[in-house]
């Protein structure tokens, strides 16, 4: 009873503090992030982080805790202070599919993590390394049945994560023995693919997009019930005869359970501030993202239901939680 008193007056005591005008002493907030530096995910962090400052009258930071497609990150909030401290940027792997494919993720997203705000959503694609003779989605399993004998190797950021599945079932769907190579993120995989080492991945477009643009890899198709705007000579799948990927993931922060509603809020409303300037929607745009606030319960809302479809998918396809 003691502790619970305690962590209700140290995010009271968070509440009244952030939601002050000038501060002598500055506080720090840390955004986590479940994935090394220089990927998609770390990019918009840091574009985040460096508006919030402004309306939260704090010291925003990135931390990345990389590790095991953002397991140790989810498992470190879950830890964290419920004051507003310590908030956590994540995509859909990390608090949807860990735990549909993890027998122990060390951390229940229901019971330990409250939405904050969700501020995008995005698409994975298909994008084939600078060389990779194969031009379109077509080409590049034309070349595989040849080159490969019908069988090829697919980099993904994470074990057991979305782009893993569609790999799975981009192979069953056209016959090919499609394997998936996981990476510890995507900045190591975007390394191999700009060296040649693997022929294609499959990640997410704000991964991509900036090495598509400069033509050092070639997405060839991505998932959604429409192209992308920055994308739009780059079909869907459901147009290329692969449906079933049409609900995309989404971006949102995520605080520990029990940090208070005043500071919940407070941030939320920030983050819409942020999202709705010209220059952070465009920054944001760029990276690939489809930018939107969504309130926490929004959020929340989002997420049940993304994670139900990908609970279908993911019983369909056989796989055995880890």
């Amino acid at each position: 009873m003691f502790l619970n008193l305690k962590r209700r007056a140290l995010g009271l005591a968070a509440a009244l503090l952030l939601s002050g005008t000038a501060l002598a002493d500055t506080p720090t907030i840390k955004i986590m992030v479940g994935f090394p530096p220089g990927g998609g995910t770390d990019a918009i962090a840091r574009v985040l982080a460096e508006k919030l400052k402004e309306p939260l009258g704090a010291n925003v930071i990135v931390e990345n805790k990389a590790g095991a497609g953002g397991q140790l990150a989810a498992q470190a909030l879950k830890a964290a202070p419920a004051d507003g401290s310590v908030l956590f940027l994540s995509h859909d792997h990390s608090i949807s599919i860990l735990p549909l494919t993890l027998k122990n993720p060390g951390f229940n997203p229901a019971e330990d993590f409250v939405p904050v705000a969700g501020f995008a959503t995005f698409v994975n694609g298909l994008a084939i390394s600078g060389g990779t003779p194969a031009k379109s989605y077509a080409e590049y399993l034309a070349w595989v049945r040849e080159n490969g004998k019908g069988k090829g190797t697919v980099g993904v950021p994470a074990p057991a994560s979305v782009p893993e599945f569609l790999v799975k079932v981009i192979g069953q769907r056209n016959g090919l023995d499609l394997q998936a190579a996981p990476y510890r993120g995507s900045a190591p995989m975007m390394a191999d693919m700009l060296g040649n080492q693997i022929a294609a991945g499959v990640g997410s477009v704000p991964d991509f997009i900036e090495n598509h643009r400069a033509g050092k890899v070639r997405i060839v198709a991505v998932i959604g019930a429409q192209r992308q705007a920055i994308l739009p000579e780059v079909p869907t799948f459901a147009e290329l005869g692969l449906a079933g990927f049409e609900d995309v993931p989404y971006y949102g922060l995520f605080a520990p359970k029990d940090t208070p509603k005043a500071v919940l809020d407070r941030y939320s409303a920030a983050l819409a501030r942020v999202i709705a300037q010209p220059d952070t929607r465009e920054r944001l745009t760029a990276l690939g993202l489809s930018v939107g606030h969504m309130s926490g319960e929004q959020l929340g809302q989002r997420e049940r239901a993304y994670r139900q479809t990908w609970a279908r998918i993911i019983q369909a396809s056989g796989f055995q939680a880890q």
